[in-house]
């Protein structure tokens, strides 16, 4: 790939918590240069976790071989100069890998290592982190 196309080539990444549209790290985002693609959901393989210890509190999304839903998420676009810096900034147990999307595509996106989830609650319910959030503040 030329040093032209690198400067523009792009990347979709989707994030499921604290850096959706309007929620405390988005700005992350937008500083390396996001740009919001489309709402969507994981196809129905994962669990999300209120996740432990974490300011902003975090969702951990766990890919599960059965009792999975089907999750609310964000897919952005970044350029892929910048995708490097976005994932050396995720704090474990949170990481990156392949995420299944509800019409069968694939993008990049946060997971959550499984031991995390063993003392964290789990809100697979709510079919996605704003809608806890929403939930949250209404107990």
């Amino acid at each position: 790939m030329s040093e032209k196309n690198m400067n523009t080539a792009m990347i979709k990444v989707a994030v499921c918590g604290a850096h959706m549209s309007g929620l405390p790290l988005n700005p992350q985002l937008m500083a390396l240069g996001g740009e919001f693609v489309e709402k969507t959901r994981t196809s129905p393989y994962y669990k999300l976790f209120k996740l432990n210890g974490f300011t902003p509190e975090r969702p951990g999304l766990l890919r599960v071989t059965e009792g999975g839903s089907a999750i609310a998420l964000e897919v952005w676009q970044l350029p892929l100069t910048n995708y490097g810096a976005f994932v050396a900034s995720v704090p474990a147990p949170l990481g990156f890998g392949t995420l299944v999307l509800e019409d069968g595509s694939q993008v990049q996106g946060f997971l959550c290592e499984a031991y995390a989830t063993e003392n964290a609650i789990d809100i697979s319910a709510c079919g996605g982190w704003r809608a806890w959030l929403c939930k949250k503040e209404t107990v």
